[in-house]
């Protein structure tokens, strides 16, 4: 069980990865990232999540030169959208990326969404990326069940992490079980359901006895599920709140009381249909 914010967990490659991150979506312009970045770096975040379709990478790169933090001390995630896949158009992006971030490698880059068309030559795009050195380690997102068998009849090596829609109303069981027979991480986007479960009087209830905000036994219930997180904020106050997660354990019962809200109400598309219809750009996360 992560006893703080800066605790790892080691990916199948042999890197490791921090348990909780800081989402980056949604900031648009310099200002914000600028005080947002300072707000988390502060709080103790050490991943930050960005991807090509948020139009912010050049934004958290410009933060990250600014405040002058060493790019050793941190973990950076990006990733790739539906129109860049393919073979060389997914290499090609991956410069844009580094350049960007202003940086020479990519901690964890994932594939975004999966593109029917491009599946396999996308993913041998990450294998040799990440044999060039520009990429750590390769990871998807949005990925079901289905989408990992068919990548395994072909890929070399398999993603280290499924970042995928996950929280009280979304719980996932089944794929988070899948991840883990793959040794696959799960991190959850969105893992308070764009807000629709703070309210939710059973967490709130929870909240109350603890001492603590909704977000913060959410947050909680992921990492004692053993699943990673990424919250994302504007707020200092929430930001910070959003990292002290680690000096209270919610019992068994408050566990399955939380794991019983569960209602396979996604905020976003679901990945089956992404993948089939090929979307010309992800209107989500």
């Amino acid at each position: 069980m992560p006893n703080s914010i800066k605790d790892t967990v080691k990916l199948r490659d042999g890197n490791q990865m921090p348990v909780e991150g800081f989402g980056t979506y949604k900031l648009a312009d310099q200002d914000s990232m600028d005080a947002a970045i300072k707000s988390a770096y502060e709080a103790g975040y050490r991943l930050f999540d960005t991807a090509q379709f948020y139009n912010n990478e050049e934004l958290l790169g410009n933060s990250i030169k600014k405040l002058q933090i060493n790019r050793n001390e941190i973990f950076i995630t990006t990733k790739i959208p539906e129109p860049k896949q393919g073979y060389q158009s997914t290499l090609d992006a991956i410069d844009e990326s580094l350049a960007k971030l202003q940086t020479d490698y990519i901690d964890l880059l994932l594939v975004h969404w999966p593109v029917r068309s491009q599946f396999f030559e996308t993913w041998r795009a990450f294998e040799d990326a990440k044999k060039a050195g520009k990429v750590k380690s390769i990871g998807v997102s949005n990925y079901h069940q289905t989408h990992l068998d068919l990548l395994k009849t072909k890929a070399n090596e398999m993603p280290v992490v499924n970042q995928i829609e996950v929280h009280p109303y979304l719980s996932q069981k089944s794929m988070i079980k899948a991840n883990e027979d793959e040794g696959i991480v799960t991190q959850a986007w969105s893992p308070m359901g764009r807000g629709a479960t703070l309210n939710d009087d059973t967490i709130q209830e929870i909240a109350k006895a603890h001492g603590k905000s909704s977000a913060q036994i959410i947050l909680r219930w992921h990492l004692q599920n053993g699943v990673t997180i990424i919250p994302k904020s504007s707020t200092p106050q929430r930001v910070a709140e959003n990292a002290d997660l680690y000096d209270f354990e919610l019992s068994d019962h408050e566990m399955k009381l939380i794991d019983d809200l569960n209602q396979d109400f996604r905020t976003g598309d679901d990945p089956e249909v992404v993948y089939e219809i090929e979307h010309q750009y992800p209107r989500h996360k």
